[in-house]
């Protein structure tokens, strides 16, 4: 009889997980930490009368909204799979 063994794995299993994702949510909540201050030091040093300040500026912001926007982009694509993934362990848990 092994399912107290397997309630162990997947119970180690999701605690690591759990794990994982506050350290993610840390770093993420850091990188926006740095990104803002990265921000603010770019707006007040911008010579907003010289228009290739300006223009260096907005294509750099652009340039940050398509990366940002792919991020999450990839991690509603990995949230949908491990969804998938959770719902098939379900399924094969109740036959």
């Amino acid at each position: 009889m092994q399912p107290h063994r397997s309630e162990d794995v997947v119970r180690g299993v999701l605690d690591q997980m759990d794990h994982h994702a506050r350290r993610t949510r840390t770093a993420i909540l850091g990188a926006v930490a740095v990104e803002g201050l990265l921000m603010i030091v770019a707006l007040l040093k911008v010579n907003w009368a010289d228009r290739t300040h300006v223009l260096l500026f907005v294509f750099s912001v652009l340039g940050y909204a398509i990366v940002a926007l792919g991020l999450v982009a990839l991690g509603a694509h990995v949230s949908r799979v491990g969804a998938r993934i959770v719902a098939a362990l379900d399924d094969r848990g109740e036959r």
